[in-house]
């Protein structure tokens, strides 16, 4: 009687997943901040450069920028940056350093690419409308995909921060309400259309970035 021998097979050892982020994350490659960044800010400043276009604003520290370059005929890109200097100090008390210097290199090339695009698209007829809302779509998705890569284009949403910390208000509230008033005080600066077209435009971003900017729905950090 001859005994058949039992052969133990050993089993298959599974690759060891990425080691996840404190918030149980997939945490992004340096090269991959690096495009991400890149990618946020070209198409952020393609939108706001769309805006230009029509003579509209949107909200936060780019609307505000966008209004003051109206206002006293100076280059866009060089006021976004100083517009954005006064809150990097606030950035690196909330957000420490690494989001300060994100945010600085985001705001940096964001002014960069403000002067790239008008040289490299000389002549444009657009409609206003259609530049409105194209132009506050790609700032949302940029400012997502700046978010997505611990970075921001700086600005309302750090101060609202600061206030909701110390005096207990909502920091949604607080950024909507002085969304509200880079708006309103374009009715100074802009016609009354342009006005309502970028209260609508201000819309689509901001709805852009509730419906995607959520926890718990990307899992890279």
């Amino acid at each position: 009687m001859t005994a058949s021998a039992t052969t133990a097979t050993a089993p298959a050892v599974a690759p060891a997943p990425t080691p996840p982020t404190a918030a149980g994350q997939t945490k992004h490659s340096r090269v991959e901040d690096v495009l991400g960044i890149f990618t946020g800010t070209f198409l952020a400043s393609l939108g706001l450069f769309l805006l230009r276009t029509s003579g509209t604003v949107t909200g936060g520290t780019a609307g505000l920028a966008l209004l003051l370059s109206y206002a006293v005929d100076a280059p866009f890109g060089a006021i976004f940056l100083a517009v954005n200097l006064p809150f990097f100090a606030l950035a690196v008390r909330k957000k420490g350093w690494d989001f300060t210097i994100r945010t600085a290199l985001s705001v940096g090339l964001v002014s960069l690419l403000a002067s790239l695009h008008p040289a490299e698209i000389a002549q444009i007829d657009i409609d206003p409308v259609y530049a409105a809302l194209a132009g506050n779509l790609l700032a949302g998705v940029g400012l997502l995909v700046l978010f997505r890569h611990r970075s921001s284009l700086g600005g309302f949403n750090i101060f609202a921060l600061i206030m909701q910390e110390r005096f207990g208000l909502r920091a949604g509230y607080v950024q909507m309400a002085l969304d509200v008033l880079v708006i309103a005080a374009s009715l100074a600066v802009v016609p009354p259309l342009q006005v309502l077209l970028s209260a609508v435009g201000a819309v689509v971003l901001n709805v852009v970035l509730a419906l995607n900017h959520r926890p718990g729905r990307y899992t890279g950090a």
